[in-house]
């Protein structure tokens, strides 16, 4: 018998509406003692609701709304209740003590759509997709998110499987049946079979380059001397004042990190302190910080002052961004439109180049249309491919992928074809651990960690 879980499954801060759900077998039993229906109806009929009260040893607690879900066809494919109550964080914690008292247990993060996933309702990758899509960023990985909890990965995995398991029936016919010759086998195509299975996990693979992009966003880095107006632009992009702009050199002194999107790509923009030789301990730090950043970026935004002289501090910036992707910036047309010494050295690294007044917030649009540019964003489409954008998936695909090339080779190189077998037998074990057909209870219980309380 499984226990009856429970948990706020809304945020824990006052709102209109606060939601607490429970899940298992005594879900019922437990309402019935704390619940009292407006018309007194005890009838449960699964995809209904109820109007009324909430109560603890006959004290109303509050006026409440509960929707039954009679198993399989609920969340969990357990007897499922969702308590609306009113958005109040004493509310919802009493009756989240009430159900506690009455036989409930809490749950653990991501207990629920565990048990959805333990239930066979979906499967491991589908389970992943809902955290993905909890936390997403942008449309286009909610997008992406929602065809993957659709099971459009899934049903991928599974006709790449199946193409596998065909291949390797063929393959074994061998094993089994000795008199065959290893002739038969390959009029079988079974070299342009495997081959074909490797173009699908490629195709796949590569598909978490655009996936990363949807996912973690285009990790942004803007770079620049004090006063050459990095806050000015990071505030231009924001559209508000998120960082303080001053005449005063080294007002930036630690990392300002914040999220925009760009044709719906999350862009994490990372303001960072003047580059510059100082005396000042933290700022210094603020310095350092700043190169390390600039040294794991996607992109960085190299910004100059288009009305000073080329300094020290510019050139180590042109000698950072020389060898990284790369868009430089000349700032302050408002108060210079041309500086013919800078421009031709900046000229000379062939990096995109803007002009701009962060201060005006004039030409910043070009800016966007520069990094649209450069990442192929109005070109990255989630409609129709899938694509990749867990990490663990990724590795799981290029471990099936090097087991599937080193069976060609095996066949290339007229080796037993027990051995091709063997190989291919370990890339639908890979595959099968995305899907969660045979993965390990450690990995299904860290996946599961990351999710909140209540899903």
């Amino acid at each position: 018998m499984e226990s009856t879980i429970i948990a706020i499954s809304t945020a824990l801060s006052n709102g209109g509406i606060g939601i607490i759900r429970l899940s298992g077998d005594n879900v019922f039993e437990i309402m019935n003692k704390i619940f009292i229906p407006k018309n007194n109806d005890k009838n449960i009929k699964g995809y209904t609701m109820k109007y009324g009260h909430i109560v603890d040893n006959g004290e109303i607690i509050d006026e409440v709304l509960v929707s039954y879900f009679v198993a399989p066809k609920s969340y969990t494919t357990e007897n499922m209740c969702e308590i609306n109550t009113h958005g109040g964080l004493v509310v919802e914690r009493k009756i989240l003590e009430i159900c506690l008292r009455n036989g409930a247990n809490l749950a653990e993060p991501g207990e629920f759509t565990k048990r959805a996933f333990l239930n066979g309702r979906i499967d491991l990758s589908q389970a992943e997709a809902i955290i993905d899509l909890i936390n997403s960023k942008s449309e286009r990985e909610a997008k992406e998110s929602i065809n993957q909890l659709e099971g459009q990965l899934s049903n991928r995995i599974s006709t790449i499987e199946k193409a596998i398991l065909d291949t390797l029936t063929a393959i074994e016919v061998t094993i089994d049946y000795p008199e065959y010759d290893i002739d038969e086998v390959e009029n079988r195509n079974v070299l342009e079979e495997l081959s074909k299975i490797n173009d699908l996990l490629d195709k796949l693979k590569n598909s978490f380059n655009q996936g990363k992009l949807l996912k973690n966003g285009i990790k942004t880095v803007i770079l620049g001397r004090p006063n050459a107006g990095k806050s000015s632009l990071l505030n231009a992009i924001l559209k508000e004042e998120r960082a303080i702009v001053s005449n005063i050199e080294g007002t930036t002194r630690d990392t300002i990190e914040e999220f925009v999107n760009i044709n719906g790509i999350p862009i994490n923009l990372i303001d960072t302190a003047g580059i510059r030789n100082t005396e000042n301990e933290i700022e210094r730090i603020g310095v350092e910080r700043a190169k390390s950043l600039a040294s794991k970026a996607d992109l960085i935004i190299a910004i100059f002052d288009i009305t000073a002289d080329i300094t020290e501090e510019d050139k180590k910036i042109i000698e950072i961004i020389c060898d990284k992707n790369a868009i430089v910036i000349l700032n302050k047309i408002d108060i210079a439109n041309n500086n013919v010494k800078l421009e031709d050295i900046l000229s000379k690294l062939e990096k995109p180049t803007i002009k701009i007044s962060a201060k005006n917030n004039d030409g910043v649009d070009l800016l966007y249309v520069e990094i649209e540019k450069m990442f192929n964003l109005a070109n990255m489409d989630v409609n129709d491919e899938i694509v990749i954008m867990n990490e663990r998936h990724k590795d799981k695909i290029s471990r099936a992928k090097d087991k599937i090339e080193k069976s060609i080779e095996a066949i290339k190189n007229n080796l037993p074809i027990d051995i091709c077998s063997i190989y291919i037998k370990d890339a639908l074990e890979e595959l099968g651990e995305i899907t969660g057909k045979n993965v390990s209870e450690d990995i299904i219980n860290e996946i599961f960690k990351n999710f909140c309380l209540g899903k």
